[in-house]
């Protein structure tokens, strides 16, 4: 076991909570649970007018491992959330003054009710039967989780990606129950290009032949080969061609070409274990369902298509940034969103950002970004 020791400006060892709704939830498709349970991480202690809440959204294949270390790991000091670099005290998002949620959302599979999860009616996982959720689902979900916390009006939410996305829903749809929403690296919809990525990662996993239409569960097998390729995909897409070039160039295993079809660059070789690794944890299921989230989200469609006419009534500050390495989610399409509220006269700050680590630049400790992150929240009144 590791002796490195916890950083003392983290949040320090966490566990998670596991919170049940005991009433049915509906979502955009029609279809409904009866119930359902949300595993949620909190950090920081909520203040007596619960006003100094903040909500954290996560992207794709994020979970309410937001910030901290667990102690029964095998290794806890590299058990750290995927945005520990952000929240504990001192932090940018500083939780001596902030109460942080972090969730993962339904049809997860960190312990969400999701795929995974056992459908009453059959007795078997739901596999493919899970309803297919949508992200003005996941803030119907979040909204209860508030009510559950007695939260009237978040001080902020944030998210990076997805999870941009999600917030920038809810100035729509609750714009009373937000102050702040932080969208960064986001898009106000997906491009047919975004649409036609996480189409291939489906087809990868759906063809896939231990698959089995979505009940692989009941065959005790995974889709490793889909989930491995889905990834490999993703993770292309997500890192700019510097920062591949920079870190792997025509770097060869070997010394020389092998003249086959093994992992001969290095690069071949990082995105094999890269997929072998996400197979090995994350459910197939629950991807199809993040990238079709994806793909339906646009806020503007229920305004015939205007998104001047879909923040009309936010009441929310914002704060939009974006990296100028994020092709997937570039810089262009964040000022789309940045036009729209500004049309409405809303108060908006929107940052582009010098990086090379492409969309995952949103994860990174940048320091500019660091220092804009940090600047908005101590703006922040509870």
């Amino acid at each position: 076991m590791s002796t490195t020791p916890i950083p003392l400006d983290s949040v320090g060892y966490v566990s998670p909570q596991k919170i049940a709704f005991e009433t049915p939830i509906q979502f955009a498709s029609g279809a409904s649970l009866p119930r359902f349970d949300l595993i949620v991480e909190t950090y920081g202690e909520l203040n007596a007018a619960k006003s100094n809440a903040v909500l954290v959204c996560h992207a794709l294949s994020g979970h309410h491992h937001v910030a901290g270390y667990y102690r029964d790991a095998p290794d806890p000091s590299r058990s750290e959330g995927w945005w520990e670099n952000l929240i504990g005290p001192g932090r940018p998002l500083d939780t001596r003054k902030f109460f942080v949620i972090g969730l993962n959302n339904l049809g997860g599979c960190h312990g969400s009710t999701g795929p995974g999860t056992i459908n009453p009616a059959t007795g078997q996982p739901f596999g493919s039967d899970f309803p297919v959720v949508t992200v003005p689902d996941w803030v119907e979900a979040q909204r209860l989780l508030a009510d559950h916390f007695g939260i009237d009006s978040f001080a902020a939410i944030l998210g990076g990606s997805l999870g941009g996305m999600q917030a920038l829903q809810w100035s729509i749809l609750h714009p009373d129950r937000v102050r702040n929403v932080l969208a960064i690296a986001a898009a106000p919809k997906l491009s047919a290009e975004n649409i036609g990525f996480n189409e291939v990662a489906r087809q990868a996993i759906r063809t896939d032949p231990d698959f089995h239409d979505g009940h692989f569960y009941a065959h005790g097998v995974v889709p490793r080969r889909g989930l491995r390729l889905s990834r490999m995909l993703g993770h292309l897409t997500y890192l700019s061609d510097d920062l591949m070039g920079e870190k792997f160039g025509r770097l060869l295993k070997g010394e020389d070409y092998q003249f086959g079809f093994d992992a001969e660059f290095e690069v071949e070789s990082y995105l094999r274990y890269q997929g072998d690794k996400f197979a090995g944890y994350f459910d197939a299921n629950t991807y199809l369902l993040m990238t079709k989230a994806l793909d339906y989200f646009d806020p503007a469609k229920d305004f015939g298509g205007d998104l001047t006419a879909a923040f009309a009534n936010s009441t929310a500050k914002f704060f939009i940034a974006a990296f100028t390495s994020d092709w997937r989610f570039s810089p262009a399409r964040s000022k789309e969103i940045v036009r729209s509220l500004l049309a409405n006269r809303h108060d908006v700050s929107y940052a582009e950002i010098e990086s090379v680590e492409g969309h995952d630049s949103f994860l990174m400790p940048i320091p500019q970004y660091h220092a804009l992150l940090r600047a908005t929240f101590e703006g922040i009144r509870v």
